[in-house]
């Protein structure tokens, strides 16, 4: 994650807009009084989305948590892809 402040941003904004795509990291845009900006990829902002609608139902939550942990222990099988 890089902190930069608003006019170092400006001044190389295509290449930190390509670095935040590619490299799927946080860029944060430091401005005056304390109103900073997160700049993420569309890419990570609809991951995070998706995982908010997974998560924000109780049960849902419970049965992933649930099929991760019979995961770890090798509780599953597997199956070959359909044509």
């Amino acid at each position: 994650m890089e902190v930069l402040n608003y006019t170092d941003l400006r001044k190389n904004l295509a290449s930190h807009l390509d670095h935040v795509a590619n490299e799927h990291e946080l860029l944060i845009i430091s401005r005056g009084e304390g109103k900073h900006v997160v700049l993420l990829s569309l890419d990570d902002y609809n991951a995070l989305q998706e995982t908010v609608h997974l998560l924000g139902s109780g049960t849902n939550a419970s049965r992933l948590k649930q099929a991760m942990e019979e995961m770890d222990k090798g509780a599953y099988e597997k199956h070959d892809l359909q044509d």
